[in-house]
């Protein structure tokens, strides 16, 4: 489907300036939803207690893999906090930050270590040695990433071999409610106020997965700030379209509904 362009008006209209004030998600225990996509998950890190205590996982190693915005990182930083674990993004282990890292990890505070995206390393070298550490130091490890290990683009043959050997755990797709749920926070951490029938309305019309709903969330966002308006059904179906299902667009062209933007 052609994408469609903005009418003249909106075009020639004055923009509201959008501040750069930045998105932070958080990542409360209180704030977790719990559910049974993410069950199993929970019940690999026991998180259903707060005292510490010494995973039974085969070297002491788990994979958490599950797609985008399932809750990975928030379920490790639970986990991270409970266990007083140093918790790293997988995009700071680039080539000049790997000393520094293997450095830190053998301090006598760090109890575990968490790796988030690790599928995104881009210094696959710079975990070798994380794993090497961290087995000779007896310490837990949790990495996470959007596949399981046995599908990273790994080129690095000794890695590759570790990764696979260890045990993994999928957080699922979330369930109707959970989406829900999802879509109700996301909306309120930036602040966005929906109708209930607008919110209705996009959750049959989107893919049925969190990061579906993340996305949609963050378009919206970004368009309101642009224009100064509302979530609107229109706003919608113009920033959303490759995102709506097939058979809502393919409604519109045959009824050749023409879409207005006056109330931007």
């Amino acid at each position: 489907m052609q994408k469609k362009s903005q009418p003249q008006y909106l075009m020639n209209a004055p923009r509201q300036l959008a501040l750069p004030f930045p998105y932070n998600p958080r990542f409360i225990h209180s704030e977790f939803i719990r559910a049974s996509s993410n069950a199993g998950a929970r019940a690999w890190l026991g998180i259903h207690h707060n005292k510490r205590s010494i995973p039974s996982w085969p070297d002491r190693r788990l994979v958490l893999w599950g797609d985008s915005g399932t809750g990975k990182t928030h379920l490790l930083q639970i986990w991270a906090d409970k266990e007083e674990a140093l918790f790293l993004p997988g995009s700071i282990l680039c080539q000049n930050s790997s000393v520094y890292w293997l450095e830190k990890v053998k301090e006598e505070w760090i109890k575990a270590l968490v790796i988030d995206d690790a599928d995104l390393i881009t210094n696959p070298h710079a975990l070798l040695h994380l794993l090497n550490l961290t087995k000779e130091l007896g310490l837990a490890v949790v990495l996470s990433g959007r596949l399981p290990p046995s599908r990273w683009d790994i080129q690095l043959p000794d890695l590759a071999s570790r990764l696979r050997a260890i045990t993994t755990v999928q957080i699922e797709q979330p369930e109707d409610a959970l989406l829900r749920i999802l879509l109700l926070r996301l909306l309120a951490e930036r602040q966005l106020i929906v109708s209930s029938s607008m919110i209705d309305w996009l959750l049959v019309r989107l893919p049925r997965t969190a990061s579906a709903i993340r996305e949609a969330v963050y378009r919206l966002d970004k368009a309101t700030l642009a224009d100064g308006g509302g979530v609107t059904r229109n706003l919608a179906i113009y920033v959303l379209e490759d995102l709506l299902s097939c058979d809502f667009i393919e409604s519109l062209e045959e009824t050749e509904e023409p879409l207005f933007f006056s109330d931007f």
